[in-house]
């Protein structure tokens, strides 16, 4: 299995991402926090996938938050 030791992100699909980030901080507060329509404007999880999925600087944004909120390292 080929493993990747400098990427804390290996093995987490945005879509468990998505769903702890809206666990921890709802909707709400991840379009203040993010700035993004995706979860502002009737925000599920499927659109925020299809949408972070077609857009790499937003799922940046989004992969960046996980990592501040949940990587105790």
């Amino acid at each position: 299995m080929n493993t990747q030791p400098n990427n804390p992100l290996h093995g987490i699909t945005l879509e468990k991402i998505v769903i702890q980030l809206y666990e921890h901080y709802g909707w709400k507060e991840l379009a203040q926090i993010l700035r993004l329509n995706c979860f502002a404007n009737n925000p599920t999880v499927k659109s925020s996938l299809t949408f972070l999925r077609r857009t790499p600087w937003a799922r940046k944004k989004v992969e960046d938050l996980y990592l501040l909120t949940f990587n105790n390292d």
